[in-house]
């Protein structure tokens, strides 16, 4: 998955490819729990969605933790409506690779994904994670409710002052309301299931992200 772009800027409307109006066709279930990727899902459960790099390793690190019901992998924040993968690594539709999250918040809570997102990939790199260079590799955080936006900025600011008590430089993650959720093709869906030995991309800056920042916030 390294793909490197000629422009690490990000397309306006006017320069953004077109897209389509279907959705790209995807699996129905999950590969590891088969839960249904689209829904319906249990009343009560809540929604987050994050990028942090290549979404192989970044959906592989959240079905894995106990209190997530289901993950799916997808493009989001680009004008492109329904972009496909080849589309999105072009660097012409302005997505970034993105993993949904739905979780039980009695069991886990925002915060503590917010925990995990921050410290299973280096957010200071801009448009890139690693060797993986390109708009699609930028890092965000895109909120499904009014509640996620206090404890998503308050998990940033502790999370700042740790690292750059350890010299990091300013984080670059982009936290915004949630836009179109596009999701990708079946075959990146739980690919690290699918291909045990596939390339995962992930790497954190080995600095612990702050518990209990966004409680009060």
């Amino acid at each position: 998955m390294f793909f490197f772009k000629k422009s690490l800027d990000l397309p306006t409307p006017e320069q953004a490819l077109p897209g389509r109006a279907a959705p790209l066709p995807t699996a129905e279930r999950h590969v590891v729990n088969r839960h249904p990727l689209k829904g319906p899902y249990p009343e009560g459960l809540e929604t987050a969605i994050f990028a942090l790099g290549c979404f192989w390793g970044a959906e592989r690190k959240f079905w894995q933790t106990p209190g997530v019901w289901v993950t799916a992998v997808g493009y989001i924040n680009g004008p492109t409506p329904n972009p496909t993968y080849e589309e999105v690594c072009t660097g012409r539709t302005g997505h970034t690779e993105a993993v949904m999250v739905v979780f039980d918040p009695k069991v886990i809570s925002f915060e503590s994904l917010l925990k995990l997102f921050w410290e299973s990939h280096d957010p200071t790199q801009g448009m890139r994670q690693g060797n993986d260079i390109g708009t699609q590799y930028r890092s965000g955080i895109y909120l499904t409710s009014p509640d996620q936006r206090a404890v998503a900025e308050a998990s940033r600011d502790a999370y700042q002052a740790a690292l750059k008590a350890q010299g990091f430089p300013a984080i670059t993650t982009e936290i915004v309301d949630a836009p179109t959720f596009f999701f990708a093709e079946d075959y990146h869906q739980q690919y690290l299931a699918r291909n045990p030995n596939g390339y995962c991309g992930l790497g954190g800056t080995g600095v612990s992200c702050p518990v209990g920042v966004g409680v009060n916030a």
